[in-house]
């Protein structure tokens, strides 16, 4: 006689489309529940008074207009590099190399600043590193597209390792074009001329980033959603069998979507040294690339939910860096708090898309 066999504890099930107010509310349930423990844990660590802990925090991203301006231009960086990886994303092929297809926009835009800027005009010479930052970022990323599309080869650990030659690329040029001679820094680009800036709009030397990228944005969205192109993109990312099967050349729309990628990774470069920074380095895209590949899977990869996604997490970088000035708390701690708020902002997801169930809870009729 066989043993029925034990019903377990707990299970889960999938959940069907849950309403977006619902999700809205168990997103914001979460968020609360995460203030109250990150509160907690402050006050039985450092003594401080949560509530004057949260308001610093918000005091350090918008407490004075100049903190809004840099922050609008942080998130509007983050959401830049989070598009560019999106097309790929959605295709299911994993670019991790957001970091070298920055860097290595950022050198092309640099080598122009360097090398032109004496010998063109601003107005030739803005489109002119504007291009070659978008080529320099498309060509790198094309390398591990055309070899994944023949090959197969890993994208994830490709693109990785692209980081690193890109960062090598990026320091030895720095050396060969340091100044003083020495130092190990390029400096401040063209600072006596400006020369190959972008301009400043309305007094302020943000705005142009924030509205190129604002553009952006809609751009991306319409493309992903409305276009054909956006359309191959999600049935490859779906099943490459089925593509193949209705008549999409796979390898085409592999190259196709990271020369994009890429390319839009080369314009992050671009704005970072030409419109906000004025410098190259190693550190330049301070590891946003893999901070934007959260941004772009809390957002589901829309381009319209990335905006609150990136701000919320420059929000957060900000407000964390302030409490440890103002408090001289070590700089850790404030990643901490960082930490919990975004755990649980995550760990809602899974309350959206699954439900549990326990042991003898079952539904009139016998359905759990």
């Amino acid at each position: 006689m066989h043993k029925k066999p034990k019903e377990p504890l707990i299970h889960m099930t999938k959940r069907d489309l849950v309403p977006v107010k619902n999700a809205i509310a168990i997103r914001a349930a979460a968020i609360l529940l995460a203030l109250v423990v990150c509160g907690v844990i402050t006050a039985l660590a450092t003594g401080l008074n949560p509530i004057e802990v949260y308001i610093t925090m918000f005091s350090g991203a918008f407490g004075t207009s100049r903190r809004i301006w840099i922050m609008g231009k942080e998130i509007a960086i983050l959401l830049c590099i989070s598009l560019a990886l999106t097309p790929a994303f959605r295709m299911r092929f994993w670019n991790l190399g957001g970091e070298g297809q920055i860097l290595i926009g950022a050198l092309g835009t640099a080598s122009c600043l360097i090398l032109l800027g004496d010998r063109l005009p601003n107005a030739v010479l803005i489109p002119v590193s504007l291009l070659a930052a978008v080529l320099c970022g498309a060509v790198w990323a094309l390398i591990p597209a055309v070899c994944k599309a023949r090959w197969n080869t890993n994208e994830t650990l490709f693109t990785l390792m692209m980081n690193y030659v890109a960062t090598q690329l990026v320091a030895y040029f720095v050396i060969v074009w340091e100044v003083p001679k020495g130092s190990g820094k390029i400096g401040i680009i063209n600072q006596n001329t400006e020369a190959g800036w972008l301009p400043v709009v309305f007094g302020n030397r943000y705005l142009l980033n924030i509205l190129i990228v604002a553009v952006l944005t809609i751009c991306m969205h319409i493309y992903l959603m409305y276009s054909k192109h956006g359309y191959e993109i999600t049935v490859v990312g779906e099943s490459e069998a089925t593509a193949r099967y209705i008549g999409i050349k796979v390898s085409r729309i592999i190259i196709r979507t990271l020369i994009l990628s890429g390319a839009v990774c080369g314009l992050t470069g671009y704005l970072l040294v030409a419109g906000s920074d004025h410098t190259l380095t190693t550190t330049l895209a301070g590891g946003q690339g893999f901070t934007a590949v959260l941004v772009a899977w809390l957002a589901k990869f829309n381009p319209l939910k990335m905006v609150f996604s990136s701000f919320l997490l420059i929000f957060l970088s900000r407000g964390a860096g302030e409490i440890s000035t103002i408090f001289g708390l070590n700089k850790s701690f404030g990643d901490i708090l960082t930490g919990i708020i975004l755990f649980f902002i995550i760990g809602s997801e899974f309350f959206i898309n699954y439900k549990l169930h326990f042991r003898g809870h079952e539904s009139k009729g016998g359905k759990r």
